[in-house]
């Protein structure tokens, strides 16, 4: 028997969105701003990434552990508290007087949006059940997913120009204070899983593993790869990532269930996140400093060059990959997309000093975002593929994990590669000295610095497409079958007397999920 739909599901999907965006935005709403933010605060090369990867660093690392609090405490309410903490989060970072206090309030925005975004996936998972319809919200969100961060650097030249950058995060506070009120009216709250545990240690494994291993890429900028306290770093961070990934198999309730892992094509659809959005920062930071320093454009007019990301990424999500999932396989929207993102960031490695918006950081942009939007539906709507209801929220963390530690481990990459990269220029061709008619050492070795950035970048996008391109072998998805998480034709198993799947249980899988294990 069907259930009956959602009456207010449309208004759900608003508000989900609106709390979706704002977890979005801001992991690139700062990225205008830090020009300016970095000299106002007196931030060194090497730190200034800690505004970007502070956030999205604290968001990532503690993404699995929020997914099983919302699947212990319920989606609405851990929705709500961290709608409510992340305004709170920005009102400090606004007001910080120091760098370090800015990437501390960075850091705790970056604690509640962990919170909030496994709650918004699994609630729109939950609240659509008609495959059309599910498929449309998919669209939607993964239009808001991708394109959320164009509007966030667009929000941040038009605050930065006319406020200044410590209004890219008071402007939260309103959206906010809307999101909270809506999510009160509309949502139907899901009951939780009291009885499950929370497992802290593995959190903080997987937290200091991703901490250490993005100071070790942030360090490498000032001291070197060879450096001891470089390499130091990096080391911890793979013992401490290996040392919580063996702990997942040996304990009873873990923090991320190797089933949920197991799958391949719920594996590749991490992988393609986490590039895809390495991707889309890499972009961001390098065509933001080329436009500012470089080309002397303010951060209004450098926020509304990015508008034509965010075109190729709604085509790309809501028209491209909305309208071919049910015709085509997965691998068919993502292995293209990766490749023409690719292609994207391989035209900004032809950057010089002199202007070349029309001839290379246009099409960029536009190649950059198609792939990015074509991906991002198909990834989203294949990464909880199968899994069982209950472990929805770790699903849904899971995905969101992949795709912040992309980002953070991703900026840290590009800024110490471009950093290094920029220093050997300098030293190579000396002081104050021309290198082209009215181009100065500095500027050309800041665009020569994020060029080869992206030439690596590129090359990462290029190589993964391959591999996601082999692991994502689930077949299309037809109109008439269901698609996304907790999405079952087979009969449930049975039931533990108190109304849960007993632990160690099979996970139920559709019959339609096609995914080979």
């Amino acid at each position: 028997m069907t259930a009956a739909p959602e009456p207010r599901r449309w208004w759900a999907l608003a508000v989900i969105g609106l709390g979706q965006l704002l977890v979005v935005l801001d992991a690139t709403i700062m990225s205008i701003a830090l020009p300016h933010a970095q000299d106002g605060l007196n931030m060194s090369d090497g730190s200034r990434q800690w505004v970007i990867t502070a956030y999205t660093l604290a968001f990532g690392g503690l993404l699995l552990l929020s997914g099983q609090v919302a699947d212990r405490v319920g989606y609405r309410r851990t929705f709500v508290i961290g709608l409510v903490g992340f305004v709170v989060a920005s009102v400090l970072g606004g007001a910080a007087p120091t760098a370090g206090l800015l990437f501390a309030a960075r850091a705790l925005q970056g604690v509640f949006a962990a919170l909030l975004a496994p709650s918004a996936l699994a609630l729109l998972s939950t609240t659509f059940r008609d495959p059309g319809e599910r498929a449309k919200a998919y669209g939607v969100f993964g239009a808001i997913a991708g394109a959320g961060s164009v509007v966030g650097l667009i929000a941040g030249g038009l605050l930065t120009e006319y406020l200044n950058w410590r209004w890219c995060l008071y402007a939260n506070v309103p959206p906010g204070a809307l999101a909270v009120a809506g999510a009160l009216i509309v949502l139907r709250d899901r009951r939780g899983h009291p009885d499950s545990r929370l497992d802290l240690p593995s959190a903080l494994l997987v937290g200091t593993g991703l901490v250490a291993t993005t100071a070790g890429f942030g360090e490498a900028t000032s001291r070197g790869w060879g450096d001891a306290a470089v390499l130091g770093l990096l080391v911890a961070g793979a013992v401490l990532l290996g040392c919580f990934a063996r702990r997942q198999t040996r304990i009873r309730t873990p923090l991320l269930p190797p089933r949920i892992v197991r799958s391949r094509v719920r594996t590749g659809s991490y992988v393609t996140i986490a590039l895809v959005t390495m991707g889309l920062f890499a972009l961001f930071l390098s065509v933001t400093y080329y436009l500012q320093t470089v080309l002397g454009y303010s951060p209004l007019k450098t926020g509304l060059a990015f508008l034509p990301t965010a075109a190729g990424i709604i085509v790309g999500a809501a028209r491209i990959s909305a309208g071919l999932s049910h015709r085509v396989p997965p691998r068919g929207l993502i292995l293209p997309g990766m490749l023409l993102a690719a292609g994207g960031m391989l035209l900004l490695t032809g950057l010089g000093t002199e202007p070349a918006y029309l001839t290379h950081v246009l099409p960029a942009e536009l190649m950059v975002g198609l792939g990015a939007g074509t991906t991002f539906m198909a990834a989203i709507g294949s990464s909880t593929l199968g899994v069982d209801p209950r472990e929805t929220g770790i699903a849904s963390a899971t995905f969101t994990t992949a795709q912040q530690i992309g980002g953070s481990i991703g900026v840290a990459l590009l800024n110490t590669l471009a950093s290094r990269t920029t220093q050997r220029y300098e030293s190579a061709h000396g002081g104050g000295a021309e290198v082209d008619p009215g181009a100065s050492v500095e500027r050309a070795a800041t665009v020569h610095g994020f060029a080869v950035a992206s030439g690596w970048v590129a090359a990462l996008l290029a190589v993964g497409a391959v591999g996601v391109g082999f692991a994502v072998d689930a077949k299309a998805q037809p109109r008439g079958d269901a698609v996304g998480p907790g999405a079952e034709t087979r009969p449930d198993p049975p039931k533990h007397p108190a109304g849960n799947t007993p632990p160690g249980s099979p996970v139920p899988t559709s019959t339609t999920d096609e995914l080979r294990r």
